[in-house]
């Protein structure tokens, strides 16, 4: 069963992200499932931290761009717009080049507040980040 209200797409999540840090940091989405978000990102200078591995910052960027946006398609009253309340990330493992891939999924849908879980791993499949984010669901200005 699916839980969007609106249906991702690949183009538009590509679209609305152009000449945002989303796109400076070449986060890019890659596929939409009933009830999941997947995108990648490059490791390489515009991600990795001074000491050649990726920034800890940068997994939490790509963390928060696929939670926040597959929340948004989540929201029943078109009034609303789900922002980040709360983000956490352990970062298990290092990453030194090629890409890691995240994957978002629904822990809760409410009315007020969701909260999503992403995980992100390297190119082998290894977890190298567990993120929890926490939307808040508010009126549109």
């Amino acid at each position: 069963m699916t839980i969007w209200n609106v249906k991702p797409d690949l183009e538009n999540l590509a679209k609305a992200s152009m000449n945002t840090a989303v796109s400076h940091m070449g986060i890019e989405y890659t596929e939409i499932g009933d009830d999941f978000v997947k995108g990648r990102m490059p490791v390489d200078e515009r991600t990795i931290q001074p000491f050649g591995i990726l920034h800890g910052g940068s997994s939490v960027v790509l963390a928060e761009t696929l939670g926040s946006m597959a929340a948004n398609c989540c929201l029943k009253d078109p009034n609303t717009v789900a922002v980040g309340l709360d983000i956490n990330a352990n970062h298990i493992r290092p990453a030194t080049r090629g890409w890691v891939y995240g994957t978002a999924r629904a822990v809760h849908i409410g009315s007020a507040t969701q909260v999503w879980e992403i995980r992100i791993e390297n190119e082998a499949g290894k977890l190298t980040c567990m993120s929890r984010l926490t939307m808040a669901v508010t009126k549109r200005q």
